[in-house]
């Protein structure tokens, strides 16, 4: 009965709905081969695709032009490399204000360059070792002698002549004595030499050869005049008075000798406003040594001999200042001349 109740039942009538797209899956859809020249559009879209994805897709895949960007990349590398613009310096401004107001800067005018004289580099430490040597020279006779140093400078401050035992003191010591009148000629020498050299006479000379015959012409010149005094002394049979006069002509050199150290440093290693100014003072002593020394020496000879202060005077012309002044003249005459 159910089936002829089913069988005999009109079915109802079924409406149509409007044909709708049927989505199939894609992994159901066979799928279509690829076509190389077209980019493949999905059928199961809807939407609507614009025209320039359209034009864009008609495109083949290999005629895509690539966007050339080398152009920007090298303008920012240009832009990043280039360098900040350098402010102006006061010193630029300056410069540039000079050369706008002063008449010697301005274009157009005569250019005078004022070149130096290109002076030789000269090695100038050996003369450290120098000095340090003089120094230390000194220092080991100074404390080898203690009592003949103190005996030295006794005799040189009392200018009279009655202690003859201090006289005799110092000349029954004759290592030392002989140290000191050494020690004279290499303080002299030395001397003469940076004399020189602050003067800029003989600039070309070499040291080793100019300081080593400084010392020796020192050393001659008051041997030669040691053994005149002695033959004079024997010749005119005033021996004492010869030794009275060699002991005070050797004493002031031996103080002349320690009093040139100090100077000797000035002058080796100061600037040249300083070594000029101690040159001169270094003179000035020299000088008022010498000067105490023919003063000694004339109160000396009038304890032995009579004549006039005329005669004196003489002698000193002949054998003291002569010498030294054709001395000077010579060195004058090799210096701006360079002949003999």
């Amino acid at each position: 009965m159910a089936q002829t109740a089913d069988s005999t039942a009109v079915p109802a009538p079924v409406k149509k709905k409007p044909a709708a797209t049927r989505t199939v899956p894609d992994s159901l859809r066979p799928k279509p081969k690829p076509k190389p020249a077209a980019v493949a559009v999905k059928k199961d879209t809807t939407r609507t695709i614009r025209k320039d994805t359209v034009r864009t897709a008609a495109v083949p895949a290999t005629a895509t032009v690539p966007v050339d960007t080398s152009a920007h990349k090298t303008d920012s590398a240009a832009l990043a490399a280039a360098p900040k613009p350098r402010p102006v310096s006061d010193y630029d401004l300056y410069m540039k204000k000079l050369a706008q107001e002063n008449i010697f800067l301005k274009p157009g005018r005569p250019a005078f360059r004022d070149t130096n004289i290109l002076r030789p580099f000269r090695d100038m430490d050996w003369l450290v070792y120098l000095v340090g040597g003089i120094l230390l020279l000194l220092s080991i006779i100074r404390l080898s002698y203690t009592k003949y140093f103190a005996d030295l400078f006794r005799a040189f401050l009392n200018p009279t002549l009655s202690q003859r035992q201090l006289k005799d003191q110092l000349s029954q010591a004759p290592f030392p004595n002989m140290l000191l009148n050494i020690f004279f000629a290499v303080s002299l020498g030395v001397y003469l030499y940076l004399v020189l050299y602050r003067q800029q006479v003989f600039p070309q000379a070499e040291p080793w050869l100019l300081i080593p015959g400084l010392i020796i012409l020192v050393a001659a010149v008051y041997g030669i005049k040691y053994m005149m005094l002695r033959f004079c002394g024997w010749l005119f049979g005033n021996s004492e008075l010869a030794d009275a006069y060699i002991f005070i002509l050797y004493l002031i050199n031996k103080i002349l000798g320690v009093l040139l150290v100090p100077f000797l440093v000035v002058l080796a290693f100061c600037d040249v406003e300083i070594a000029r100014t101690f040159l001169y003072i270094s003179i000035f002593f020299i000088v008022l040594l010498v000067v105490y020394r023919y003063i000694r020496s004339y109160s000396l000879v009038r304890q032995y001999l009579s004549f006039s202060k005329l005669h004196f005077f003489l002698y000193l012309c002949a054998f003291e200042v002569a010498p030294v002044l054709i001395l000077t003249k010579v060195l004058l005459n090799i210096w701006l001349t360079g002949n003999p």
